[in-house]
């Protein structure tokens, strides 16, 4: 691609490079390729040389080399639960079908955008919970044209690389265990939220007494596909009220704290082929916390390890509270006599 100034009389066919007003009617838009009436249009003007892109026989231009690129991000927008818009000035985003979670091969990604500079891509987080329209991916020939082998390149990397995992989980409840003047089913309202994001609905939780005898038995007593716990006293020990219910209801737990903050006092077990999240306290709050991660990718039936929980703490200072009982920075702190 050559791109410069260029005689009006050997611009036909080229790509305009900044758009140009025409004797303020109206305006020949950058990225227009110029035909023998926009050359007329422009010389009624007074100009004599025009800035443009001109390709080469090997180039590609912008828009097809975008909806190329993107098709081979999503060969299969059903199976991938993915949409793509029409490409428009070298650009196509690629948006979420329905909620889900985000699941993308990074080092595919990578490889793309190390071909060549000019043809980008740029996602959300990997496991980024989505909801139906919103924006996934969005994929941007950043010149006019790109080379043909560079793109034949780039298409041959994205295989299939990006995909949203719908919800699998069918149903959730919540157990909450109430000590005397404690929350009780505070909280609840902020849960089913998180919960009806995926379309799915929390009834209303199973209070209990705060005891292992009493958290023990009603994990056994009805089955669901996930089942969030809520202590009135914070789960402080893996083997505090909570997680010693779950052993002792017969299941196991794989991990109880995490390095996101707020919800560092989460736990994660299971009970036969059932999940089981000890929600943190912070999770009675709508604000963003690691329940919040940990909770949409088991809803999408996505297996979450002990390294993956480790794995979350690059990123995972959220935002302050400005209630929190013991604020992460000491504002106030004075000097002792």
């Amino acid at each position: 691609m050559k791109f410069g100034p260029v005689p009006l009389s050997d611009a036909e066919g080229a790509v305009l490079a900044h758009s140009v007003g025409l004797n303020g009617k109206k305006r020949l838009r950058k990225g227009r390729s110029l035909d023998e009436g926009d050359i007329r249009a422009l010389e009624a003007t007074g100009l004599t040389e025009v800035i443009v892109a001109k390709l080469d026989p090997e180039d590609v231009h912008e828009n097809p080399a975008a909806q190329a690129l993107a098709e081979a991000f999503v060969p299969n927008s059903a199976a991938q639960g993915l949409e793509l818009t029409q490409a428009f000035t070298g650009r196509v985003n690629l948006l979420a079908k329905g909620p889900g979670v985000v699941q993308l091969d990074v080092a595919a990604i990578e490889a793309v955008n190390r071909i060549h500079p000019m043809i980008t891509i740029a996602t959300v987080p990997p496991f980024q919970q989505m909801q139906g329209g919103g924006m996934v991916a969005t994929i941007k020939i950043i010149s006019y044209a790109v080379p043909r082998a560079a793109l034949e390149a780039a298409c041959a990397q994205a295989k299939a690389a990006i995909r949203l995992i719908a919800p699998q989980v069918q149903n959730v409840r919540l157990l909450v265990s109430d000590i005397e003047g404690g929350a009780g089913d505070k909280g609840w309202r902020a849960i089913a939220q998180r919960v009806a994001a995926f379309g799915l609905e929390l009834p209303r939780p199973v209070v209990v007494p705060h005891s292992v005898r009493a958290l023990a038995k009603a994990l056994i007593a009805e089955a669901s596909d996930l089942t969030l716990i809520l202590t009135g006293s914070a789960t402080s020990d893996i083997d505090d009220v909570a997680p010693q219910a779950v052993r002792e209801a017969g299941g196991t737990v794989g991990r109880f704290g995490m390095p996101v903050d707020p919800g560092n006092l989460l736990f994660i077990g299971t009970l036969g082929k059932r999940a089981i999240i000890g929600l943190p306290g912070c999770a009675r709050s709508p604000a963003l916390n690691g329940a919040d991660w940990v909770m949409a990718r088991m809803i999408c039936g996505v297996a979450v390890t002990d390294d993956d929980i480790s794995g979350m703490g690059v990123g995972g200072l959220l935002k302050e509270i400005p209630t929190r009982p013991l604020p992460r920075r000491a504002a106030a702190l004075k000097p002792v006599d």
